[in-house]
C-alpha cells in the first residue's frame, strides 16, 4: 500500500504540474490574439490539453451550428445573427460535459489515497492485535508472565501499527492536497468555459 500510495502521489504531482504548464502556454496564445476565430487556428497547433480540448469542443460545436464561421476566409460579417436559446443552452451543456470529463480524468486514482489512508492504520492495528494474541498464547503455553516475557512480543506486534501509520499519514496529506488542487483546477475550467461564452457574446457570435 505504501508503494502504491507513493506511486500515485508522484503521478498526480506530475499531472497537475504538466496541466499548469499547459494552461500557461494556452493562455499565452490567447493573449496574443484579438478574436476567437484567430485564437482557434492558433490553438489547433498546440498539443492536446484540458484547456485546448474544451476550447476546441466548444468552438467546433458552435461551428456545426454556424457552418463556415471559423474558416480563414470568413468575412467580418460572418458572425451576424444569434443562436436560439435552445442552441445556446446546448453549447453550455457541451462545455459543461467537457469540463466534467477533464475533471474526472484529473481525479483518477486520487480516491485511492483516501482508501489507503483509511485502511492502512486498520491493517496495522489488525497485525498488532494478532501479534499480541500470539504473544500471550506463547506466554500461556510457557507458563511465564513476567515483563521480560511479555515485552518482546508486544513490541514486535506494534511494528505493524507503525507501518500502517507511516503508510496512512503521507496518503492522507497527499489526498487533501490533491483534492484541493482538483477543486481549483475544476473552478478554473468552469471559469474559462463561462468566459468563453461571454467572449463569443461580446464578439457578436451568439
Amino acid at each position: 500500500f505504501s508503494l502504491i500510495a507513493w506511486f500515485i502521489i508522484g503521478l498526480k504531482w506530475w499531472q497537475f504540474r504538466r496541466a499548469r504548464g499547459q494552461a500557461n502556454r494556452f493562455f499565452g496564445v490567447l493573449e496574443r490574439t484579438t478574436r476567437l476565430r484567430d485564437a482557434y487556428h492558433q490553438v489547433m497547433k498546440l498539443p492536446p490539453s484540458p484547456y485546448t480540448r474544451i476550447f476546441r469542443e466548444g468552438l467546433s460545436f458552435f461551428a456545426d451550428l454556424r457552418p463556415g464561421i471559423l474558416r480563414d476566409d470568413a468575412s467580418p460579417n460572418a458572425a451576424t445573427g444569434t443562436l436560439t436559446p435552445t442552441q445556446l443552452e446546448a453549447l453550455k451543456m457541451v462545455l459543461g460535459k467537457e469540463v466534467a470529463a477533464e475533471r474526472d480524468i484529473m481525479a483518477r486514482f486520487i480516491s485511492w489515497l483516501a482508501t489507503i489512508g483509511s485502511v492502512g492504520p486498520l491493517l496495522g492495528l489488525l497485525g498488532t492485535v494478532l501479534g499480541v494474541m500470539d504473544a500471550f498464547i506463547g506466554i500461556a503455553a510457557k507458563g511465564s508472565g513476567n515483563i521480560g516475557a511479555v515485552a518482546p512480543g508486544v513490541a514486535e506486534a506494534l511494528i505493524t501499527t507503525v507501518g500502517g501509520l507511516a503508510t496512512a499519514i503521507p496518503a492522507i496529506m497527499a489526498y487533501n492536497l490533491f483534492a484541493n488542487r482538483l477543486g481549483i483546477f475544476t473552478g478554473e475550467l468552469e471559469g474559462f468555459a463561462n468566459e468563453m461564452v461571454g467572449t463569443m457574446a461580446r464578439e457578436g457570435m451568439l
